[in-house]
């Protein structure tokens, strides 16, 4: 389990993640996405982290949303180790990874899809395997 981020004070709803999506036009954009994520299934609990909200099984951390100014993104903690045949995920370091979405661009969102149930059930697996 050391190399999962873990977020004890996870919980099944947080209100503050809800508040997040208004205002910025690509915070909006992104609520769609976070709502996938949550209905991963019924282990998932969420809280801000980094002030973007986080997604959790359990308390460990596997997916986010975060909107800037020219782009938003969807990040994996363990994305690294993710299927990509679409080729959407970015970043070189040695866990996480994202994808970027911009403003008015077409999104293949089934490969999104597929990567945020990926990393939902990548997690369950790690959780699964540790003692």
């Amino acid at each position: 389990m050391n190399d999962l981020m873990l977020f004890p004070g996870a919980m099944a709803y947080d209100p503050s993640i809800d508040a997040w999506f208004t205002g910025a036009p690509l915070r909006l954009m992104m609520q769609p996405w976070y709502e996938r994520i949550r209905a991963c299934g019924r282990d998932v609990r969420e809280l801000m982290h980094d002030v973007c909200p986080t997604a959790c099984v359990g308390e460990a951390a596997f997916a986010y949303v975060n909107a800037f100014s020219k782009h938003a993104s969807i990040g994996f903690y363990q994305g690294a180790s993710l299927p990509d045949p679409s080729g959407l995920l970015e970043g070189t370091g040695k866990r996480m990874r994202h994808i970027k979405l911009h403003w008015g661009q077409p999104v293949d969102e089934a490969a999104v899809t597929a990567l945020i149930f990926a990393a939902y059930n990548d997690m369950q697996a790690r959780l699964r395997s540790t003692p």
